[in-house]
């Protein structure tokens, strides 16, 4: 019996690769976050492919290890960041020929999908949102910060971007600040670490938002002064830059649920696992009666998982190989 569903994402800064059963269970997940060198804020492309290329061989030798390779039903793969025309980087090249190969070697199906595409999969796995035909999701990571209204047709999501940044990314600002402290790129998750010993400084915080959109490059140059100016604690100034992105964030949904009558969100990517974030989304939108959705946070970042559940769930895209 085919009961296996492989998934395979070459992002920028993580390789990876899972396998699901059929009921959805996580049985492998294997991830490789990529090297960024001191002091440097990214990656350049062929940098990243070249580790994915190192990488993701060693994965599927795993995979081999572990399941037999016959039982596998779908191999699914990210081969663009959004499922729009045009939206192309060269690292889901990388997944791409290495899913093609297993696929034409083992006879099996592959799918294509969006990076983008296995965040929401990945958020949405196991919970009530799988029997939702419409309901909002927030993308917050470094390359993307999108305010998406999503229709779970039967085939595949049908996605449209109705809010988010005219400027800076979030997990780009929250890079940005990062690296002025001193601290490794990517920053996020010390950064968090960090804000858990801070307090909120009692400022008049720096909020531009029009409708469902928002400016976030006044906010670097703000965090960044008054870091600069040796008055407060990083920890301080910390706590209180994620509380500011939390406030864009409610009332860029807020309005985004009264414009388009939908009352359930879900919260996808690398800035979403941030634990202050998460506290208060949860306590300003739950009080406005929209019920909010966050993967385990090990789920938030970059993961094959997703990719392996859209094979179980959704047909696919046409994507020239």
């Amino acid at each position: 019996m085919d009961k296996y569903y492989v998934g395979i994402d070459t992002s920028n800064y993580t390789t990876s690769l899972a396998v699901i059963d059929a009921g959805g269970n996580t049985l492998i997940d294997l991830r490789k976050i990529l090297e960024v060198k001191k002091n440097q804020v990214g990656l350049r492309q062929q940098d990243a492919i070249f580790q994915h290329m190192k990488n993701l061989p060693l994965m599927i030798d795993k995979l081999s290890n572990i399941i037999d390779p016959g039982n596998i039903n779908t191999i699914s793969v990210s081969v663009a960041p959004r499922t729009v025309k045009d939206s192309y980087m060269p690292v889901f090249q990388v997944g791409k020929g290495q899913a093609f190969i297993l696929s034409s070697i083992l006879k099996k199906p592959l799918k294509q999908f969006s990076h983008q595409e296995g965040h929401i999969s990945s958020g949405m796995l196991n919970s009530p949102l799988e029997d939702e035909k419409r309901f909002l999701a927030f993308h917050l990571s470094g390359g993307t910060t999108e305010l998406l209204l999503i229709d779970n047709e039967k085939d595949n999501f049908d996605i449209n971007i109705i809010g988010g940044t005219k400027d800076l990314n979030i997990g780009q600002l929250i890079d940005r600040i990062g690296v002025a402290m001193g601290i490794r790129f990517p920053c996020g998750r010390e950064l968090d670490y960090i804000s858990q010993k801070g307090k909120r400084i009692n400022l008049k915080l720096p909020m531009s938002t029009h409708g469902t959109w928002a400016n976030f490059s006044g906010m670097e140059n703000y965090f960044k002064k008054i870091y600069g100016e040796n008055i407060y604690y990083r920890e301080d100034i910390a706590n209180t830059l994620f509380y500011c992105i939390s406030q864009f964030i409610i009332r860029i949904v807020l309005e985004a649920s009264y414009l388009y009558d939908v009352k359930y969100i879900l919260f996808i990517g690398g800035v979403s696992s941030n634990s202050i974030i998460r506290d208060e989304l949860l306590k300003g939108l739950n009080y406005n009666d929209i019920e909010c959705y966050f993967p385990n946070t090990d789920i938030c970042t970059d993961n094959g998982v997703g990719m392996a559940n859209l094979g179980r769930i959704k047909k696919g895209h046409v994507w020239e190989i």
